[in-house]
């Protein structure tokens, strides 16, 4: 074989080795390589006593900052170029310890496999080198590219290490296309049919012409990082971009720097008493199809020999089902066969049936359960619009506050408004889901004491309210002040007697429910 035309086979001594780990780890950075962060940029940490709930508050940045350390940490053991390291984590969804207990359980060629990734063991092995002549000489040499089908120099092709090569152009198309018109970042495969060896983010940033196609791709790829990471959540609050990750999941709240509270199990605003699963279960009620189903059983009835729904639109109690199927006779009182009525159209007397006595059961049960869901939803959605009302009792107080201080009244002296109208938007909280709480229990002595602490704070949250809609003036100040305070420390500490009831209930499990949940 002609000198030309060999490959080279270089070894790579260890100094050249760590020139080029330090190299991927500057080009692994997708662009968002963390620079050092101002106090602004920096995240908060919470770890009260009182709430036993320790978290950190995440910006853009630290989140970045997360994902580089995790992948670092990783690399340190494993070896292999972090590109590679973050799709192994991604595949894992960022458990590092299972991620490791994987790699070293002898079947890492599987794994490589699995996260649809070229062994890197493999291609450090048969990476050849060529010499000036011979890559020249391949430079030069044209190849077609199988998707726009036009042959060009070799040195306008690219590809994966799976072997599959097309031109420059094309795939800057194809991986813009995946990211802007499809949402893709960490599953993009090889553009070639039927391979689905995954682009690495080296490839698609040096690939990618737009800047704007790039800041959607890291966007991408650290969105993917919050949500596949068990320990993190994204704020649900409007336009955030804060994310809040925790030492363990639990549902607990958390509050973000934009001010937002949630429940970091299910990113619903803090719930307590009511547990996730029943507000999932409360709200998929509230929102679905099933309320019409139970006005339609509440106000019709079906026929009992074809089940057709039927409305009686007037005062005869003989019906005739419209089904040309069917066309059955019946009364519409007992749900009987209207022959044994005779002459009596307007006066049923047939109540002992035994079929006729099922069909009117099933449809006072039926009526009944929708006047109990009526009922505490109804309070449960009056908690919530008063909730709307009181957020705009904050615009209301500041006004009111700035009036104060304007008549020789101190910052300080004046706080205690905002404080009440602080309190009074939690017991409205609290309320509101106590309501779905008593949905789903059933009547116990346990029960009837909750309802006796539902009750008082709603009474107490009712007078507070009343209180800081009055008129306050600068010369009632001193006795409104006094007032207030008593008000919202009493709703305090109701609200934490309800609480702390609900919770007992739950570490006892003296609560006895109405459905299986």
């Amino acid at each position: 074989m002609d000198s030309e035309d060999e490959y080279v086979m270089d070894d790579v001594d260890d100094e050249e080795e760590d020139d080029l780990a330090d190299e991927d780890y500057e080009n692994f950075d997708l662009g968002m390589e963390p620079e050092p962060l101002s106090s602004a940029a920096q995240g908060s940490s919470r770890d009260d006593e009182l709430d036993d709930f320790p978290y950190e508050v995440l910006s853009p940045e630290l989140i970045v900052q997360h994902m580089v350390d995790c992948i670092k940490d990783v690399n340190t053991v494993v070896q292999i170029p972090p590109t590679a390291t973050r799709i192994l984590l991604n595949h894992f969804k960022w458990d590092k310890e299972k991620l490791m207990e994987r790699y070293f359980d002898g079947n890492q060629e599987k794994l490589f496999s699995e996260a649809h990734i070229i062994s890197p063991h493999r291609k450090a092995k048969s990476r050849p080198k060529m010499n000036t002549r011979s890559s020249t000489a391949l430079a030069n040499q044209e190849l077609l590219c199988e998707i726009c089908l036009i042959t060009m120099p070799q040195s306008y092709m690219t590809g994966l290490e799976c072997g599959h090569r097309f031109c420059i152009s094309c795939w800057n198309e194809y991986l813009t296309t995946k990211i802007m018109d499809e949402g893709m970042g960490q599953t993009i495969s090889c553009a070639a049919h039927g391979c689905d060896i995954l682009v690495d983010d080296a490839t698609v940033m040096r690939l990618i012409q737009d800047s704007k196609v790039k800041l959607k791709y890291q966007h991408l790829i650290t969105n993917s990082f919050v949500e596949c990471h068990r320990l993190m959540k994204w704020c649900p609050a409007p336009d955030c971009k804060y994310a809040v990750r925790v030492q363990y999941v639990d549902a607990k709240p958390v509050s973000c720097a934009c001010g937002h509270s949630f429940c970091f199990s299910c990113s619903e605003n803090w719930h307590d008493p009511v547990k996730c699963s029943w507000l999932k279960k409360w709200k998929k009620k509230c929102d679905d199809d099933s309320e019409t189903s139970n006005w339609i059983a509440a106000n019709t009835k079906e026929c009992p020999k074809c089940h057709v729904t039927i409305e009686k639109d007037g005062g005869c109690n003989h019906m005739v089902c419209r089904n040309q199927n069917c066309k059955a006779d019946f009364c519409w009182v007992c749900l009987g066969p209207w022959e044994p009525h005779g002459s009596s159209w307007y006066n049923c007397n047939r109540y002992d049936e035994e079929e006729a006595k099922a069909a009117r059961d099933a449809q006072e049960k039926s009526r009944a359960a929708l006047q109990r869901y009526l009922f505490y939803y109804n309070r449960y959605a009056n908690h919530q619009q008063s909730l709307k009302f009181e957020h705009k009792l904050y615009a209301q107080v500041k006004l009111k506050m700035e009036e104060m201080q304007q008549h020789n009244m101190s910052w300080i002296e004046v706080q205690f408004l905002k404080k009440a109208v602080d309190v009074l938007c939690q017991c409205r909280t609290v309320l509101m889901y106590t309501y779905v709480f008593a949905f789903y229990l059933k009547k116990n002595n346990q029960s009837i004491m909750f309802e006796d602490n539902q009750k008082d704070l709603e009474n107490a949250t009712e007078c507070l309210s009343e209180y800081l809609e009055r008129d306050i003036s600068a010369d009632s100040l001193v006795d409104i002040k006094q007032k207030v305070q008593d008000k919202y420390r009493y709703c305090e500490s109701r609200v934490n007697v309800l609480l702390q009831h609900v919770h007992e209930g739950y570490e006892k499990d003296f609560w006895e429910y109405n459905e299986v949940l």
